[in-house]
């Protein structure tokens, strides 16, 4: 019976830590297709386009939820006279989200 309750423990653990992992691929790839699609934005190319999309994924580590990343990108906007609407940010946040669920799920 014990190892039964072990085993079924063990499992949970295990999905959530797989869970967690999934979360952070997904948000990280997500986070990826946004900065390169701001970097299109900003007329980036090539590598400096990839090193500004790793920028946006690490702004998105310094705090829970999109208030950071959409910060570093608002202000690298309006610094290149490029002004959207935050409202339209957070709408391609969410459509980079289902892509990257779907990239990431093999669909």
């Amino acid at each position: 019976m014990a190892d039964n309750f072990s085993d079924r423990e063990r499992a949970f653990e295990n999905k959530f830590a797989h869970d967690a992992e999934m979360k952070f691929k997904i948000l990280a790839r997500r986070d990826k297709l946004f900065g390169l699609w701001v970097a299109e934005i900003l007329e980036k190319t090539g590598l400096d386009a990839e090193a500004y999309a790793k920028d946006v994924i690490i702004s998105d580590l310094e705090e829970a939820g999109d208030a950071d990343i959409l910060r570093k990108v608002i202000g690298d906007l309006d610094a290149a006279n490029h002004l959207i609407p935050e409202a339209d940010l957070v709408e391609k946040l969410s459509e980079f989200l289902v892509e990257a669920q779907g990239q990431l799920s093999g669909n």
